[in-house]
């Protein structure tokens, strides 16, 4: 028997818990005499240490949100100073205790910390499991490993190029599968222009952004709003307090069938930059919109998608709702923007689900020929 091991770093949910699922999910069904299993890296090493950390996260990218981007961005470049080595070593030790214990035949990373201490040991030649890179955002963070790596499971050709021409791996080891999304989240069939909008207001898991804000100045008649509000208890009970008609709040929903089945209702959504979110809005390929982001990994989706045209900022200095009706009832730019969407999709070589199924199969089929 196969045995699979994914590993995410946090409990919390989050677009990579979300991928994780959507492989794990996919992989059972064609795979069911093998073994999988997700594991938050973290919580393994200690369950006190990670949920301290993961508190102190939501609460610093609340609080000090500029801060938190500044210290991102120099954490990424600066990653392998001497100074961080006592706990570098600390979690090398953990990991093997993990890798020895659960003995996988392949570990997949959806986060990039993990990986980071996977590479570590694979380059001292300390474990030899096969190890792959499934990213969940539009760009490669310093932290992520790259050489050592297996298999990198990237989300578009410009990543691809970055790892094969500045770390220099084959090109056979870098597949261009797009940010995975579950297999229930499918391609709506083309929508019939309609007067009156439907937008989907997401703000991910926590319920977070400026979605308070955006609703309260919510006054066209001709838009109505489904808002996810993730698992921020008090964001959904504040909005449902309002009774209004045209705004209706959801609690958090884990089910990515429902989820299909609230896409294939809206005209757009105002979202966050999220990778997995924002994946799952270009299957269905519709309009996107982003008031607010998180700072560091949110940030820089934000840069790819605006500078592929997949996303359109909304600004203060106008009211919200002129800037939604100006961009979806512009049949053009509708068109312009499918376009694009498309483009986006070209570039896949083929879903993670595939590249996984392939290497698992092939795997299976030299265990038999022994």
């Amino acid at each position: 028997m196969m045995n699979i091991l994914v590993l995410p770093l946090f409990q919390m949910p989050s677009g990579h818990h979300q991928v994780a699922d959507a492989l794990i999910y996919s992989l059972q069904r064609r795979f069911p005499e093998a073994s999988f299993e997700k594991l938050d890296f973290l919580s393994y090493c200690n369950e006190q240490m990670e949920k301290k950390v993961a508190d102190f996260y939501l609460r610093w990218i609340s609080v000090l949100p500029h801060s938190y981007e500044w210290m991102y961005r120099r954490w990424m470049r600066k990653f392998e100073q001497p100074t961080l080595e006592p706990w570098l070593l600390y979690f090398e030790k953990k990991m093997k205790r993990l890798l020895q214990e659960k003995k996988p035949d392949l570990v997949i990373c959806t986060h990039s910390f993990p990986s980071h201490v996977l590479q570590r040991l694979k380059q001292r030649g300390a474990i030899t499991v096969p190890v792959i890179n499934v990213y969940t955002d539009f760009f490669l963070s310093g932290i992520w490993g790259k050489t050592a790596i297996d298999y990198h499971f990237v989300p578009h050709k410009d990543a691809k190029r970055l790892l094969c021409t500045m770390f220099h791996v084959e090109p056979r080891r870098v597949i261009v599968t797009g940010i995975p999304i579950h297999e229930h989240i499918v391609p709506a069939k083309k929508k019939k222009q309609r007067e009156n909008k439907r937008i989907l207001v997401a703000g991910g898991n926590q319920g977070l952004g400026k979605i308070e804000q955006f609703l309260m100045n919510a006054t066209h008649t001709q838009l109505t709003y489904d808002v996810l509000c993730g698992k921020n208890e008090t964001l959904y009970h504040e909005i449902k307090s309002w009774n209004n008609p045209r705004i209706r709040p959801y609690q958090y929903i884990s089910d990515p069938a429902k989820m299909n089945e609230l896409y294939d209702k809206v005209d757009a959504v105002v979202t966050k930059p999220g990778g997995v979110t924002m994946s799952e809005v270009l299957a269905k390929k519709l309009p996107a919109f982003t008031l607010s982001y998180l700072p560091g990994q949110e940030q820089m989706n934000l840069r790819y998608l605006k500078a592929k045209g997949l996303i359109y900022s909304l600004h203060d200095n106008e009211p919200y709702e002129q800037q939604l009706m100006r961009v979806l009832t512009d049949n053009d730019e509708m068109e312009q923007l499918g376009k694009r969407i498309e483009q986006y999709w070209l570039e896949r070589e083929k879903t993670a689900q595939e590249a996984l199924s392939e290497w698992i199969e092939a795997r299976l089929h030299a265990v038999k020929k022994r």
